[in-house]
């Protein structure tokens, strides 16, 4: 099989996991609300991992090698620090504000490859940080002109600081994705995650309330389906030909933002966003065949 038709279904795989994400993210923004972020990373991580370990259990599965372990526990450190951030900030924040600070990552994922996987920093990279940065501070500049209080500006440092997190993870996930199968990915995901929470449940944890119920199960599967489509699809296209499926995000958090939370979204946030996106394209365009996909199954 070809390897274009490969990266078109991994394209819109990769949209589908970044739809469920959204949504996924409107019932965790409610349940962050409601009892914390830490409580509903946590219960969402737990309840996912007992999941999925039945699951993987059942299908005859063994533990991975210690080559892969570490990939498993680098992108769930990585990922676990980052949605806590996120959340925390997305209770203080409109939806699609939230993402689109989050847009930042593939920039940042750069830098973080030229760090610790020795590439070359391109000046497109540099000139794309720039307008991307450009749309960060049109997003601030947004909530001095609202009259921000001071939660929501935390809550925005909140999204950009998970954001350097959660480019951090994206290192890990595509060399994570091309030696574990899906349901490896979404089950060290939630198990990383859980046991780095832990330690601090005695201080900060609290049992869900009976009425968090539907929203945490709800949460779980979603999560646990985007881990999973985003996992297939990355180890069948690379990275950069999945990037742009991020930025669709935004519609949908606009979008269930307006529904969910009877959020309205400002112009400051959709020129900033537009610019973060514009900024991340200029950044990762490479003078390379058309054809990107390195799998054809």
């Amino acid at each position: 099989m070809s390897a274009a038709p490969s990266s078109l279904r991994a394209f819109l795989v990769a949209g589908a996991g970044i739809m469920v994400y959204t949504v996924m993210d409107a019932l965790m923004k409610q349940l962050s609300i409601d009892s914390g972020a830490y409580n509903a990373v946590l219960w969402r991580s737990v309840v996912g991992a007992a999941l999925c370990g039945v699951w993987f259990v059942a299908r005859g599965r063994r533990w991975p090698a210690w080559g892969v372990l570490k990939l498993h526990i680098g992108r769930g450190v990585a990922a676990g620090s980052s949605v806590v951030l996120f959340f925390w900030g997305l209770a203080r924040v409109p939806m699609a504000q939230g993402v689109a600070l989050t847009f930042l990552a593939p920039l940042i994922a750069l830098y973080l490859a030229a760090l610790f996987l020795g590439e070359t920093i391109r000046r497109a990279a540099i000139l794309g940080s720039l307008v991307a940065s450009l749309g960060v501070l049109v997003i601030a500049a947004g909530e001095v002109q609202a009259d921000a209080s001071t939660q929501a500006v935390l809550g925005s440092l909140a999204c950009v600081a998970a954001s350097v997190l959660y480019a951090a993870s994206l290192i890990f996930l595509r060399r994570q994705a091309q030696v574990a199968d899906p349901l490896e990915v979404a089950l060290f995901s939630s198990l990383v995650i859980g046991v780095m929470l832990l330690p601090a449940a005695p201080w900060l944890g609290a049992m869900p309330a009976p009425s968090q119920y539907g929203a945490l199960l709800g949460a779980v599967l979603l999560n646990v389906a985007s881990v999973m489509a985003l996992a297939w699809a990355y180890a069948r296209a690379e990275a950069q030909v999945l990037a742009p499926v991020e930025y669709s995000a935004f519609v949908w958090a606009a979008i269930t933002g307006w529904i969910v939370f009877g959020e309205t979204v400002s112009p400051y946030t959709v020129v900033g966003a537009l610019l973060i996106v514009a900024g991340c394209i200029v950044a990762v365009r490479r003078r390379v065949p058309a054809v990107q996909s390195e799998a054809g199954a």
